[in-house]
């Protein structure tokens, strides 16, 4: 019997484990999920960011169980099927399910017109009911963990994610100021709408090529230096030099927050926080 476990499952945190582990009781598990997010579509101004990549919620639900994911494209058209085409078109002829898994707040349908209690109703498969996960009394779910890392709280945040949050991209060609003060680093392209933490020095790991290295991880614009430029992703491999990352991509596990961004008065400054804030990321990565 296919056990279907239905929802967009960005991030694939605690709260999304839990479906996918209620469906993998009534056998092997298609995790079905939908691209773009459906807030894209009717609402573009208010499109979230997200917390990862289509390629990589289709990794992390495969981690947890899943022996097939189907993703379906969110449009205008699709989401005006009825709940009744729905569950004919998509959760029968073309999924065959036996069983259906999704949590307790899922709707589907027409303006949303479909609940739990109308997939139950017509008794075509099994449901199962997943509660909401909670910590600390409050639900958890892709929005919060989102709140979390852009306040900068990403030791919470891998609370609720169950893994380290991460961003993943090329890496680009910055000013190379670091390279020529004794810390180069690797400027990492973010995706368009990808999460990216608070501004602030953080203690991470960076992964290239199946190398993990220690880093200290910064994000900002470098007040200390003059000129205006935008928001920057970059890490510092620590104890590392002359590698070569260009266009290479990077995952950049961000594991500790250390720091604000401050402005120093002047580079010799600027070198000894560094030098701190270097220590204090091996000392954090080494707990």
């Amino acid at each position: 019997m296919k056990s279907v476990a239905i929802g967009i499952f960005d991030g694939v945190h605690q709260g999304h484990q839990k479906i996918l582990a209620e469906a993998a009781a009534h056998g092997p598990v298609t995790a079905l999920t939908f691209h773009p997010h459906p807030t894209s579509v009717f609402a573009p101004e208010r499109t979230p960011p997200f917390l990862v990549s289509l390629e990589d919620r289709i990794e992390l639900l495969e981690a947890h169980g899943a022996s097939e994911v189907v993703v379906i494209e969110f449009t205008k058209e699709f989401a005006a099927k009825s709940p009744d085409e729905f569950i004919n078109q998509v959760l029968l002829e073309s999924l065959g399910a036996g069983h259906v898994t999704v949590g307790e707040n899922f709707t589907f349908g027409h303006k949303a017109s479909g609940n739990v209690e109308y997939l139950k109703a017509c008794g075509k498969f099994g449901v199962s009911e997943v509660a909401l996960a909670e910590d600390r009394g409050s639900a958890i779910s892709s929005t919060r963990i989102r709140t979390l890392v852009m306040d900068g709280d990403v030791e919470r945040a891998q609370e609720l994610l169950t893994r380290p949050f991460y961003l993943r991209g090329p890496v680009v060609h910055g000013e190379k100021r670091g390279r020529e003060i004794g810390y180069p680093t690797a400027n990492i392209g973010c995706a368009d709408h990808a999460t990216i933490p608070a501004d602030g020095i953080y203690a991470g790991w960076l992964n290239v090529d199946g190398h993990r290295w220690k880093s200290a991880i910064s994000i900002g614009t470098n007040p200390t230096f003059p000129g205006v430029r935008g928001r920057q992703v970059e890490a510092y491999a620590i104890g590392e030099s002359g590698l070569d990352l260009y266009d290479k991509e990077a995952k950049l596990e961000f594991l500790f927050r250390i720091r604000d961004t401050l402005k120093f008065n002047s580079l010799d400054e600027l070198l000894v926080q560094m030098k701190n804030d270097c220590s204090t990321a091996i000392e954090l990565l080494e707990r």
